[in-house]
């Protein structure tokens, strides 16, 4: 069975084909640009070099359609025709309450969607258009939604509700609804292939760390709190994103600078985080880089966001009881030994002890924990398109 993973952002499109056999990625790749001039496809066969398609796609529907041809071109191509795509997953980013798990689509799925915009309106919207390019250009197969909320819809009420007037809660859905649920799933999953114990003996803490991160804490195979809130600014210091700060910042903000709703609303998401701190960059490379060279907002950035995340391990054991695993994933969990040393320092009452030799390692699945260290530490590099295309697999059929 060969499914197709879509993965839409606002002027991107990520994708992957895949043999649900033995869950060999076939084919990969990356339309950018879309609606904007100079945009391109890279598509990358298994086993050959990337291609570039540099083509106009003023649409996704374009941009699906150069995919297509794209999967099926009989030089770089990775099937003979499109009858061997038996399904298709969608990423969505924000289901609401509606979804507590992978869907099949269907016409009122998509409604439902389009009612969750609010909630998400940069991502749901090239979702939602990516799925509608879907159906009209492979009408007949099987297609499935899944959702970055949705693994979160087990937080206990105590954990997702906000403390304003419940009345909002009822009436404008304001609620923690956390996100990045498919890839905490994925990494925690892979803890029990690793551990030999099932998800529901373990107390486990995932961090997906990378432009965007949040924690989450799994607590017998569920998710009982996560970082990210209603959006994904809530939460950790990211790329670009504040996270966590006094609400009355923002009032006080657009009173004395004069901004909109707008404006400070791009300050927060877009102008703040690493890069607001550091004056360098959103990438941790550039500021880690910046940091070794004596630059010391950049080693603030750095100092700030270890301790984000340090402060957020050590209120998921307090609200687990304990915690036996911890999990680095996502590109600067996977990749950076010396962002997940600065995390764990201080941790050793917690029995978090990492070996400095195990951590000296990128993108591999391994555990980095010392032999003496009572919790387990791991680095899993996360698989979200496998773990659609596997859900996409058991629904489709």
């Amino acid at each position: 069975m060969n499914v197709l993973i879509i993965n839409c952002g606002s002027s991107s499109l990520k994708y992957q084909l895949i043999n649900m056999d033995d869950e060999s990625v076939l084919a990969k790749g990356l339309a950018e640009r879309i609606g904007i001039e100079g945009s391109v496809v890279k598509h990358e066969k298994t086993g050959q070099d990337k291609v570039i398609i540099n083509d106009s796609m003023a649409n996704h529907k374009d941009a699906i359609n150069i995919v297509l041809k794209a999967l099926v071109d009989s030089k770089y191509g990775a099937v003979k025709s499109l009858k061997e795509i038996d399904a298709v997953g969608h990423r969505v980013v924000h289901g609401g309450e509606k979804f507590a798990g992978s869907v099949v689509i269907t016409d009122e799925v998509v409604n439902t969607m389009k009612e969750c915009t609010d909630l998400a309106p940069l991502h749901n919207p090239p979702n939602i258009i990516g799925i509608e390019a879907c159906k009209e250009l492979l009408p007949n197969i099987p297609m499935v939604g899944v959702f970055d909320t949705a693994f979160h819809q087990t937080m206990p009420e105590e954990a997702y509700i906000y403390p304003l007037p419940y009345e909002l809660y009822q009436e404008l859905g304001i609620r923690r609804y956390g996100f990045h649920g498919t890839s905490h799933k994925y990494v925690s999953e892979r803890v029990s292939a690793l551990t030999g114990k099932s998800n529901k003996e373990l107390k486990i803490i995932t961090c997906h760390l990378g432009n965007g991160a949040s924690l989450t804490a799994i607590k017998d195979g569920q998710s009982v709190d996560t970082s990210m809130g209603m959006t994904p600014l809530e939460g950790l210091v990211m790329g670009t994103r504040c996270g966590d700060i006094d609400p009355a910042i923002v009032t006080f903000l657009m009173n004395k600078k004069n901004l909109s709703i707008q404006e400070i609303d791009n300050l927060m998401n877009k102008k703040s985080g690493v890069l607001g701190i550091s004056g360098v960059s959103s990438d941790f490379r550039d500021i880690e880089e910046a940091a070794d060279k004596g630059d010391k907002r950049a080693q603030l950035a750095l100092d700030k966001f270890a301790y984000t995340v340090k402060k957020y391990i050590g209120s998921y054991a307090a609200a687990m009881g304990g915690v036996d695993v911890l999990v680095f994933t996502a590109g600067l969990g996977e990749n950076s030994g010396p962002a997940r040393k600065q995390i764990c320092e201080g941790l050793e009452f917690l029995g978090i002890e990492i070996d400095d030799d195990k951590n000296n390692t990128r993108g591999k699945e391994v555990e980095i924990s010392k032999s003496s260290s009572k919790v387990k530490v791991f680095v899993i590099p996360t698989n979200e398109e496998l773990m659609i295309a596997r859900d996409t697999k058991t629904l489709a059929k």
